[in-house]
């Protein structure tokens, strides 16, 4: 399982893409558009994500810029409103902290643009990004489009390389994904949907970066990923197990969002899914049986190497926990160890129905 979930799936892919590719008609445009901008407590960084969206090459005319701040307690509001003007930058100020997707079902309705594209704060955008990110809602048959993420500065954090090194392996995955057929999911740094094909997920959803693109395809259309619209985030600001255990939980919670690809019945988008998504969540439980198991076939030198071999790896993680390994890629068991602890973390909570998960 966890070879398949990392490796063979990639290579199926590239087997599926010398037979099928199906392409997006793109063409510039210039819609009008919200650049809709979820904070909570982003005093430190919203004034600098402001500064970049007003940077963006992207007629001032066609563009608003709406900051939703989801009960902020520090200066977030404050440093927003200082730089409204009431037309192309504005602020929405809900009082209460209810959670990222409340505030963005309640913002979707205020808001002027035919297409809104979601940036988290601490995101920065390149110029030509939204530019980029547009030209694919040139072909009709596109819904949702996902921009491409980078982590800059990964020196500056032990897991930064590893972190770095797994959203390049997604962005891979994500492109073959999209030119076969429909990414499943986006990126919450980036990513864009048509106004009226927005689904009003339910309040509690924690992945809503996932429910929100892939619920197009229920509707007929494709969510689409675009390389070139590319959108950046120090490597500090994913740090944090917390940080996984939300992600973990939020992938257990959109294994609902399977039946939008039963009816009407969407076969590579099913196949991405279970691949994708579901081998995912499965690999940790297959790495504690694999150790379990060859405890019991020892007597096979085989298998005496693949136990010292796991061994070996779980020794790495364990270091990898208390120091900072070099070279950096020694970090990549503690990373990869650690992702897939969270998904046990994930099914708790999951399994326990709390609501711990809330946006921090």
């Amino acid at each position: 399982m966890p070879f398949y979930a990392y490796a063979g799936y990639p290579l199926v892919l590239m087997a599926l893409r010398l037979v099928i590719h199906r392409g997006v008609k793109k063409h510039p445009i210039e819609p009008y558009v919200s650049l809709l901008i979820p904070a909570y407590n982003e005093a430190d960084v919203i004034d600098r994500k402001i500064d970049n969206s007003l940077a963006l090459d992207y007629p001032p005319d066609r563009l608003e810029i709406v900051v939703a701040s989801d009960g902020s307690k520090d200066e977030t509001v404050q440093i927003a409103q200082q730089r409204a003007d009431g037309d192309r930058i504005r602020v929405l100020a809900f009082a209460e902290n209810r959670g990222k997707v409340p505030t963005l079902n309640a913002s979707i309705p205020q808001l002027r643009g035919d297409i809104v594209i979601f940036s988290d704060a601490p995101a920065m955008l390149l110029p030509d990004s939204v530019r980029k990110l547009l030209e694919n809602f040139a072909d009709p048959q596109v819904g949702a489009v996902s921009g491409l993420y980078k982590v800059v500065k990964a020196d500056e954090v032990n897991i930064g390389t590893s972190e770095d090194f797994y959203w390049k392996y997604e962005t891979f995955l994500k492109v073959q994904e999209s030119q076969l057929a429909s990414t499943l999911g986006g990126h919450g740094h980036l990513h864009a949907i048509r106004k009226d094909l927005y689904p009003y997920p339910p309040p509690g959803t924690i992945n809503d970066d996932y429910v929100i693109p892939v619920s197009v395809l229920s509707k007929g259309y494709r969510a689409v990923y675009e390389p070139t619209a590319i959108v950046y985030e120090e490597a500090h600001e994913m740090t944090g197990f917390g940080r996984r255990i939300r992600i973990m939980a939020g992938n257990i919670q959109q294994l609902r969002e399977i039946k939008g690809l039963l009816r009407p019945l969407r076969p590579l988008a099913l196949f991405f899914f279970l691949s994708h998504k579901l081998s995912r969540l499965l690999v940790p439980f297959a790495m504690v049986v694999a150790l379990i198991v060859n405890l019991f076939l020892l007597a096979s030198p085989v298998y005496r190497a693949l136990l010292a071999a796991q061994l070996i790896f779980y020794t790495l993680a364990l270091l990898g926990m208390v120091w900072p390994l070099r070279p950096k890629f020694l970090m990549l068991p503690y990373y990869f160890s650690m992702i897939n602890a969270a998904t046990f973390f994930g099914f708790y909570h999951a399994l326990t129905s709390r609501r711990g998960m809330a946006w921090k």
